[in-house]
């Protein structure tokens, strides 16, 4: 019975340790006042100079992992790349927006006065073995700038170590990884911008 309390509360405090480190955002310049009776929002995301892991370029983790995987299985590397590119459009920026535009009240248009550009500096891909796994994070920098004119930066936002996980370990896959690690960024900053431009 003791053991079972203290499996409860490691993976109570395992839960809450991911969950802070999803709220770590922090106004770094200019304030949120401009959005008070906006209704929409345009969001763009930048992946420029991004380090991934251990790397510092993106492309030199992108060619040893090609490398890895083709020497594995010939086209495997290839289609792998191929998916690290692709999820951005079809994974990664849909979850983004659907928990964003949930938890901010902003809805993601075009033509809205005010864009959000959601930068990912870093990447950890994290891993998943069965027996061992890693979470996937990502650290982002978003500015809010005018859609008009984006030199006219309303207020830029820090987000570090925002975790991609799956709680039933169905994680085996990069990209499903770091979908996760969007969709609560999305949440996280959706909540942050609406509390902080009331």
């Amino acid at each position: 019975m003791n053991f079972l309390k203290s499996l409860l509360v490691m993976s109570a405090l395992s839960v809450t340790c991911s969950i802070t480190h999803a709220q770590r955002i922090k106004l770094t310049d200019g304030n949120l006042s401009a959005l008070k009776n906006e209704k929409n929002i345009k969001v763009e995301f930048t992946y420029d100079n991004m380090k991934v892991g251990k790397f510092d370029k993106e492309e030199d983790y992108v060619r040893t992992k090609k490398e890895e995987y083709n020497k594995k299985e010939p086209g495997r590397g290839d289609s792998w790349a191929k998916s690290w590119v692709d999820d951005r459009a079809y994974r990664f920026e849909p979850k983004f927006n659907e928990l964003f535009e949930k938890y901010s009240d902003l809805s993601n248009k075009k033509d809205a006065k005010y864009t959000l550009i959601l930068h990912t500096s870093f990447t950890e891909p994290g891993f998943n073995v069965g027996v061992w796994k890693k979470n996937a994070e990502i650290n982002t920098d978003a500015w809010i700038v005018e859609t008009a004119d984006h030199n006219k930066v309303i207020a830029k936002i820090s987000m570090d170590r925002v975790p991609g996980r799956s709680f039933w370990g169905g994680d085996y896959d990069t990209g499903a990884r770091i979908a996760e690690c969007y969709a609560d960024g999305g949440k996280a900053l959706g909540k942050f911008i609406k509390d902080k431009s009331r």
